[in-house]
């Protein structure tokens, strides 16, 4: 199956978050007709992360993501162009990293592994279950999500959180009877947008994002509860921000933090081009599969999109830089070995 072919029958399997079983299962028969040994990790009840060797130590791990946002949308295609629900997040990189762990096998090249997880969309649960382990020898990971095919050097942190104000409820026509919920959730919202935030100069600025809100049950009733549930995006450690956002709340409201995780820096190597990206991934949560790069084709403007696309040509050169990468990467680690064999000689 070439790589266009393997990128629509990927997309044509829906995988919206939660629902990834057909797609692992396709996945793992797939790469076991190639002749991987293939691991299925559980996560939950009928969902699992999926780990292909070639038997060799994987000192090299391809990996990104199996599960999609909603809706599911089928795969077409035109000249230029794949378009489909996972198209560039990110069954079109599965895909190429999938043929560039084979053209690496054509060329005698065994310890490249594959690595694709579940949840990735929602809080990166197969992410974590797969840190809980790690394959012998696994030196470095290449993440895939869509970079536009240039390496990230850092990415932003992520903090997930809900606000639960109460109040007390009355006939609307009497709400000094009551006490407004959403009214105090609002005063803390807008509390919340004047902070001001922490400036990195390689990640920019911090920015919080008002996902959800909810709250009362009729317009003639004064709401006794409601809630809200934020994003906010890390360029520094979390703790500055969860003071601000304390601050901000000033006791009006209760807080969970659903989520968190800090900034990260990434490995890059020259001759590559390079991009800072604000949007989250796995790789915090893989702390123990190796030095992490990022990098894959297409671009996070059209992910989770009713337009969703990826340009075949940046399938093609994606396949050619993941096999670039490993083959550096892998050349790279034997002279730092072999240096540090002379040393010790």
């Amino acid at each position: 199956m070439n790589l266009f072919e393997l990128t629509r029958k990927l997309i044509d399997i829906p995988s919206v978050t939660g629902d990834e079983r057909a797609v692992g299962f396709f996945l793992k028969e797939h790469l076991e007709s190639l002749g991987y040994f293939v691991k299925m990790q559980e996560v939950t009840r009928d969902r699992f992360n999926v780990f292909a060797t070639t038997g060799a130590p994987s000192r090299v791990v391809l990996s990104t993501h199996m599960d999609t946002v909603p809706p599911f949308i089928q795969s077409s295609e035109d000249d230029k162009n794949i378009y489909g629900r996972g198209a560039c997040d990110a069954k079109g990189i599965i895909a190429a990293q999938i043929n560039a762990a084979q053209r690496l096998r054509g060329e005698g090249i065994q310890e490249v592994g594959l690595l694709f997880t579940v949840d990735e969309e929602q809080g990166s649960l197969g992410a974590q279950i797969a840190n809980l382990e790690k394959p012998d020898g696994v030196e470095y990971l290449i993440n895939g999500e869509p970079t536009d095919n240039k390496l990230a050097s850092a990415t932003k942190g992520s903090i997930g959180l809900n606000l639960h104000t109460r109040g007390r409820a009355a006939h609307s026509a009497y709400p000094e009877q009551g006490e407004s919920a959403i009214e105090k959730l609002l005063d803390v919202l807008e509390r919340i947008r004047q902070c001001k935030w922490p400036v990195d100069d390689l990640l920019g600025e911090t920015t919080c994002n008002i996902g959800v809100i909810g709250g009362g049950t009729r317009a003639n009733v004064v709401p006794d509860e409601a809630f809200a549930d934020l994003r906010i995006r890390l360029v520094s450690s979390a703790a500055p921000v969860r003071e601000l956002i304390e601050a901000a709340i000033a006791g009006r409201a209760e807080v969970e933090y659903l989520s968190e995780h800090e900034p990260v820096r990434l490995e890059t190597i020259d001759g590559i081009d390079q991009c800072v990206v604000r949007f989250t991934t796995d790789i915090p949560y893989l702390s123990n599969w190796g030095k992490p790069l990022l990098l894959g084709p297409g671009s996070i403007l059209n992910a989770h999109t009713e337009h969703e696309f990826v340009e075949k040509q940046e399938l093609e050169q994606a396949k050619e830089i993941y096999t670039q990468l490993v083959r550096t990467l892998l050349a790279k680690d034997a002279v730092t070995r072999e240096l540090v064999e002379g040393v010790s000689r």
